[in-house]
């Protein structure tokens, strides 16, 4: 009977297996690695270019309501309610992220007016940063500003015409607006518009007041500032009622009302104009965790133009002739509001979520600073 040898079955010793597997893990990690680094690259770039969107769309709606800062705006501001002494005086409600905000800013000099620009320094919330120091005021640097700036609405058609200007033969003859009149009863005042001059409902820019406008009187008395409680197209009415969340109406101070426009209980030749009242701010209430940059018209819902933003800072330049102060975060001793020439915005953005760069997990970040003119208060009469 033949036997025949038994062959050698080729195979891996449990050495080779061994190394075989670590040296396909040091591969595997080596790939998951790379596509980490990849990913979080990825990341990085992405959230780089959202904050980037986010901050400069907000930051070009700044500029342009900037630039528009004081026009159609009294030299000085518009006249708002205030009784001597000042500290006497009620003062109007400012549209802010906390209530109670006040204008002029609680603990600065009184003022009969409202300027075309206000700085709000530290008047945002303090924003708390998840791998910062705490939103405190003992960290100043966190705490964010506001501003609010005002400028007349030419397009709403208001102040083509006097409200209420008699008619009168000429030559040239002028129709006038002479069934147009300001009548006003107790605390309310009610603005009849003559329909051949502005009618309220089918005007000719297509453009409607709205309640929560705000409309500025302005004649041979002064002017005054007053927030559209109603609207009565059919009757072609305006009517201004006290109560009303800035607290300009119905008052009944020595100064800056509608009281002070009429003499013998009539109203002189009077204008009416729209006034835009802006205010920007940081929001970190609304849908926390995130801070979103927030534009206010008046009292009316605030509109959310930005994102991912976790500081936003004023600075003023101020010409007065003397020491041009500049870089200030409000209005320094011997100026004004009005002294405002340009002002100098900071916006910082931080990443929605923390990122993976080498050992480390942290938020992307970035900054824009850039310097605004204010058009209609920097011009310079060189020939006075």
């Amino acid at each position: 009977m033949n036997h025949k040898p038994k062959k050698n079955i080729a195979g891996f010793t449990l050495i080779e297996l061994m190394i075989a597997m670590a040296v396909t893990m040091v591969l595997l990690y080596a790939a998951v690695s790379v596509f980490r680094d990849a990913s979080n690259s990825n990341q990085v770039v992405t959230q780089a270019a959202d904050m980037s969107e986010n901050f400069r769309a907000g930051l070009n709606m700044i500029q342009l309501d900037l630039q528009q800062v004081g026009s159609g705006i009294p030299t000085g501001g518009i006249n708002i309610p205030y009784t001597a002494p000042c500290g006497t005086t009620p003062r109007i409600n400012r549209p802010a992220l906390t209530a109670g905000m006040t204008f002029p800013y609680p603990g600065a000099t009184c003022e009969s007016t409202i300027p075309a620009i206000e700085p709000g320094n530290m008047m945002g919330p303090a924003i708390t940063a998840p791998d910062a120091s705490s939103g405190t005021p003992l960290n100043p640097n966190s705490i964010t500003d506001e501003v609010t700036m005002l400028y007349a609405d030419n397009a709403a058609g208001l102040d083509g015409l006097p409200i209420n200007q008699p008619a009168t033969p000429g030559p040239p003859a002028n129709p006038g607006c002479p069934n147009g009149k300001l009548t006003l009863s107790g605390t309310t005042l009610v603005v009849t518009i003559d329909p051949t001059c502005l009618n309220l409902q089918n005007n000719a820019n297509n453009v409607q007041i709205n309640i929560g406008d705000l409309i500025m009187f302005s004649n041979s008395l002064g002017n005054a500032l007053l927030y559209v409680s109603a609207v009565n197209t059919g009757a072609n009415t305006i009517t201004f009622s006290s109560g009303d969340p800035f607290d300009l109406n119905g008052r009944t101070d020595s100064g800056g009302t509608i009281n002070q426009l009429q003499s013998g209980g009539v109203f002189p030749v009077t204008l009416a104009t729209r006034i835009w009242m802006i205010s920007y701010y940081l929001d970190n209430v609304s849908s926390p965790p995130y801070v979103r940059l927030i534009r206010q018209v008046n009292f009316n819902t605030p509109t959310p133009v930005g994102e991912t933003l976790e500081n936003l800072q004023f600075t003023y330049n101020f010409i007065d002739g003397a020491t041009n102060p500049s870089n200030q975060v409000t209005v320094p001793t011997g100026n004004s509001e009005s002294n405002i020439r340009s002002v100098n915005v900071y916006l910082g953005a931080r990443g929605a979520r923390p990122v993976w760069q080498g050992s480390k997990s942290i938020y992307a970040r970035t900054n824009l600073m850039t310097q605004v003119s204010l058009r209609s208060l920097s011009a310079i009469n060189r020939y006075k």
